[in-house]
């Protein structure tokens, strides 16, 4: 006999019958493949995070301007989920640019090259997690609710 757990605001009944407790966040996704942008928002919304959605490194820059800003915009974002290489500039060269502050918002990379390097680099950047590419979104989820969670304590 399958117990769960009870529902508050913020508990998600997951198609599968899993009931998880998910603190919702305001999410930047940056990816420069629409069909997989599309996909991580949608998953993402499902959770009920509000998500902002840019193509390239330029956009993203854009978006986190007006976070690292003093006074204005501070904790515009909860959260980055960051393609490496899109064009214009890349994901990681964008944040890195940024420099590391109290203002930039977590970080996690998402990639197709993924060697010992640009995991290295991504990590001295403040990257909280790299995902490769094929990621299973899934895992994805579970990892922004609990990281999330996390934050929230």
């Amino acid at each position: 006999m399958r117990q769960e757990a009870p529902t508050s605001p913020n508990t998600q009944h997951h198609p599968e019958g899993v009931v998880s407790s998910v603190t919702r966040g305001r999410l930047l996704v940056a990816e420069d493949d629409p069909a997989f942008r599309y996909l991580l928002s949608s998953a993402l919304r499902a959770d009920a995070h509000e998500v902002v959605e840019v193509a390239n490194g330029v956009e993203l820059l854009d978006a986190l301007g007006g976070s690292l800003v003093p006074g204005w915009g501070s904790g515009l974002f909860d959260l980055v989920l960051s393609d490496v290489r899109m064009p214009g500039w890349n994901g990681l060269d964008a944040l890195i640019s940024l420099g590391h502050g109290p203002a930039l918002p977590p970080v996690v990379f998402i990639t197709a090259f993924g060697d010992d390097e640009l995991r290295a680099r991504a990590l001295r950047a403040g990257a909280v997690a790299i995902f490769e590419k094929p990621i299973d979104i899934d895992d994805l989820r579970v990892f922004v609710g609990e990281f999330l969670q996390s934050r929230a304590h």
